[in-house]
């Protein structure tokens, strides 16, 4: 390991003030920087920051690359066998809770953190040729629901069932979003979706059944739509819209289905994150 002593250490600069504006969604890389141009970029531009011990050792043995690693001395030798899978020739950084603490800008209780380096984001469509099941987020805002509804893919999905977000979904590698997940968004596959309805209609001849979740009263109930189905779907799409609006009236017309979640009438709606939960369970068999 490599000892750092000064919270300014260059060596260390992607690490430095995690509450800066840069992390979040609207400084994510395009995929086609030009590599000579001459304007200044963020530090941290293309990378992403994992922290605490259970997302570290998901970044570790998921597809995305370890850049480097940052742990407090005093942790170092508790976790020693996560710090051993860490792959050769990435540096690991270790420095005293106080420097760690100038370096991140917060008191750092978790003790670890990793940077790893973004992918360039696939294709959504032919990222859906692979799945047997999509879960969709459009323009959900809250980093609290984005990993929680990965978490829940995770969990209740299993292999072989993908995420679609739209553009203005938060980012999924936020610091925040990666930790509600614990960890899960680097090992589920996901895509960025340019036009959710047009995408729709190409999804629906690979053989995928979109369904809309929606409070209206209008829609079916999760159990009559799964009776109309006979059961479970074969290739099921389950679709979420933005916390408040819910899915766009466009979104939810080119649906195959509208359905809603049975629940008391003293309650209109259900949490994002919930909704999905249950969508999930009853949907998607686990694999």
């Amino acid at each position: 390991m490599i000892e750092i002593h000064d919270a300014k250490d260059p060596r260390i600069g992607v690490f430095l003030n995690q509450k800066d504006a840069w992390l979040k969604a609207g400084h994510n890389p395009t995929n086609n920087r030009d590599a000579d141009a001459s304007e200044p970029k963020a530090p941290a531009e293309g990378v992403f920051i994992a922290e605490g011990v259970l997302v570290v050792e998901q970044l570790i043995r998921s597809r995305f690359p370890v850049q480097s690693v940052l742990v407090t001395m005093n942790r170092a030798k508790n976790i020693a066998a996560v710090l051993d899978q860490v792959p050769e020739g990435v540096p690991i950084y270790c420095a005293s809770q106080e420097v760690i603490d100038e370096i991140v800008g917060f008191p750092m209780h978790r003790g670890l953190l990793a940077c790893g380096r973004r992918l360039p984001n696939p294709d959504p469509i032919e990222l859906a040729k692979d799945c047997r099941a999509l879960v969709v987020m459009e323009d959900l805002s809250n980093h609290d629901n984005v990993g929680s509804v990965f978490r829940s893919v995770a969990a209740m999905g299993g292999k072989g069932v993908g995420v679609l977000m739209t553009k203005r979904c938060c980012d999924p590698l936020y610091r925040k979003a990666l930790r509600v997940s614990m960890g899960h968004v680097l090992n589920v596959p996901f895509a960025e979706v340019d036009d959710l309805e047009s995408a729709m209609g190409v999804l629906g001849g690979l053989g995928f059944t979109s369904i809309a979740f929606t409070p209206d009263n209008g829609s079916l109930t999760v159990g009559e739509s799964l009776k109309q189905g006979g059961g479970k779907l074969k290739k099921p799409m389950l679709m979420f819209g933005a916390e408040g609006p819910g899915l766009s009236d466009g979104v939810k017309r080119a649906a195959d289905e509208c359905v809603r979640i049975e629940m008391t009438k003293d309650v209109d709606s259900l949490n994002i994150a919930v909704s999905a939960a249950v969508g999930i369970h009853r949907y998607i068999n686990p694999a």
